[in-house]
Protein backbone atom coordinates (compact mmCIF):
# COMPACT_ATOMS: atom_id res chain seq x y z
CA UNK A 1 0.00 0.00 0.00
CA UNK A 2 1.43 3.45 -0.99
CA UNK A 3 1.50 5.91 1.61
CA UNK A 4 -0.53 8.67 1.75
CA UNK A 5 0.45 11.90 3.59
CA UNK A 6 -2.17 14.03 4.90
CA UNK A 7 -2.46 18.04 4.32
CA UNK A 8 -1.29 18.26 7.77
CA UNK A 9 1.75 15.61 7.53
CA UNK A 10 0.41 12.89 9.02
CA UNK A 11 0.38 9.45 7.89
CA UNK A 12 -2.97 8.55 6.72
CA UNK A 13 -2.11 4.71 5.68
CA UNK A 14 -0.38 4.32 9.39
CA UNK A 15 -3.90 5.25 10.64
CA UNK A 16 -5.94 2.37 12.47
CA UNK A 17 -9.25 3.45 10.69
CA UNK A 18 -7.38 3.44 7.03
CA UNK A 19 -7.09 -0.24 6.48
CA UNK A 20 -10.50 -0.95 7.58
CA UNK A 21 -11.28 1.21 3.90
CA UNK A 22 -8.85 -1.24 2.43
CA UNK A 23 -10.67 -4.12 4.17
CA UNK A 24 -7.24 -5.68 5.38
CA UNK A 25 -8.86 -5.19 8.63
CA UNK A 26 -11.14 -7.95 10.13
CA UNK A 27 -14.19 -6.29 12.27
CA UNK A 28 -12.47 -7.99 15.37
CA UNK A 29 -10.10 -5.58 14.98
CA UNK A 30 -12.01 -2.87 13.93
CA UNK A 31 -13.66 -3.58 17.31
CA UNK A 32 -10.92 -3.51 18.86
CA UNK A 33 -9.30 0.01 17.79
CA UNK A 34 -13.25 1.62 18.19
CA UNK A 35 -12.95 0.31 21.95
CA UNK A 36 -9.21 1.66 22.10
CA UNK A 37 -10.39 5.12 20.39
CA UNK A 38 -13.21 5.24 22.47
CA UNK A 39 -11.01 5.38 25.27
CA UNK A 40 -8.22 7.50 24.01
CA UNK A 41 -10.45 10.21 22.25
CA UNK A 42 -13.71 9.90 23.06
CA UNK A 43 -13.60 11.70 25.74
CA UNK A 44 -17.16 9.94 27.49
CA UNK A 45 -18.43 9.42 23.96
CA UNK A 46 -18.30 5.80 22.76
CA UNK A 47 -16.50 5.17 18.98
CA UNK A 48 -18.90 2.59 17.19
CA UNK A 49 -17.33 -0.09 14.68
CA UNK A 50 -18.30 1.24 11.47
CA UNK A 51 -16.93 4.81 13.04
CA UNK A 52 -13.40 3.06 11.97
CA UNK A 53 -12.94 3.63 8.11
CA UNK A 54 -11.58 6.53 6.39
CA UNK A 55 -10.56 7.04 3.12
CA UNK A 56 -7.84 9.31 3.86
CA UNK A 57 -7.21 13.01 4.39
CA UNK A 58 -6.80 13.41 0.57
CA UNK A 59 -10.22 11.83 -0.78
CA UNK A 60 -12.41 13.76 -2.50
CA UNK A 61 -15.59 11.75 -0.95
CA UNK A 62 -17.00 9.30 0.89
CA UNK A 63 -15.64 8.07 4.53
CA UNK A 64 -13.82 10.14 6.45
CA UNK A 65 -13.00 10.42 10.08
CA UNK A 66 -15.33 12.14 12.50
CA UNK A 67 -12.33 14.96 12.85
CA UNK A 68 -10.46 15.16 9.52
CA UNK A 69 -14.12 16.01 8.18
CA UNK A 70 -13.88 19.29 9.80
CA UNK A 71 -10.31 20.00 10.32
CA UNK A 72 -9.21 23.41 9.52
CA UNK A 73 -5.90 21.99 7.60
CA UNK A 74 -7.30 19.80 5.11
CA UNK A 75 -9.91 22.71 4.63
CA UNK A 76 -7.59 25.06 3.70
CA UNK A 77 -5.41 22.50 1.86
CA UNK A 78 -8.43 21.50 -0.65
CA UNK A 79 -9.07 24.62 -1.08
CA UNK A 80 -5.51 25.63 -2.36
CA UNK A 81 -5.82 22.67 -4.43
CA UNK A 82 -2.30 21.51 -3.17
CA UNK A 83 -0.85 17.57 -2.36
CA UNK A 84 -0.02 18.45 1.06
CA UNK A 85 0.90 21.52 3.06
CA UNK A 86 4.57 21.04 2.29
CA UNK A 87 3.67 22.34 -1.24
CA UNK A 88 2.34 25.26 -0.13
CA UNK A 89 3.89 28.84 -0.44
CA UNK A 90 1.81 29.80 2.63
CA UNK A 91 4.34 26.74 4.94
CA UNK A 92 4.19 26.35 7.45
CA UNK A 93 1.35 28.79 8.84
CA UNK A 94 -0.04 29.18 11.98
CA UNK A 95 -2.50 26.54 12.11
CA UNK A 96 0.33 24.17 10.99
CA UNK A 97 2.29 25.39 13.93
CA UNK A 98 -0.04 24.70 16.48
CA UNK A 99 -0.50 21.28 15.10
CA UNK A 100 2.66 20.08 15.06
CA UNK A 101 2.94 20.98 18.95
CA UNK A 102 0.49 17.81 19.16
CA UNK A 103 2.07 15.93 16.18
CA UNK A 104 6.38 16.50 16.11
CA UNK A 105 5.86 13.25 13.63
CA UNK A 106 3.80 15.21 11.41
CA UNK A 107 6.44 17.86 10.57
CA UNK A 108 8.62 15.44 10.24
CA UNK A 109 6.63 13.69 7.56
CA UNK A 110 6.24 17.37 5.60
CA UNK A 111 9.85 18.88 6.36
CA UNK A 112 11.12 15.65 4.54
CA UNK A 113 9.25 16.18 1.36
CA UNK A 114 10.02 19.90 1.23
CA UNK A 115 13.95 18.81 0.80
CA UNK A 116 12.62 16.59 -2.54
CA UNK A 117 11.10 19.80 -3.86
Amino acid sequence: MEQMIAFCGLSCSGCDAFPANQKTMTPNERKTVAEQWSLKYGHGHTIKLEDIRCEGCLSDGGKLWSYCSSCEIRKCGKTKNIKNCAYCADYACEKLNKFFTMAPAAKANLEEIRKGL
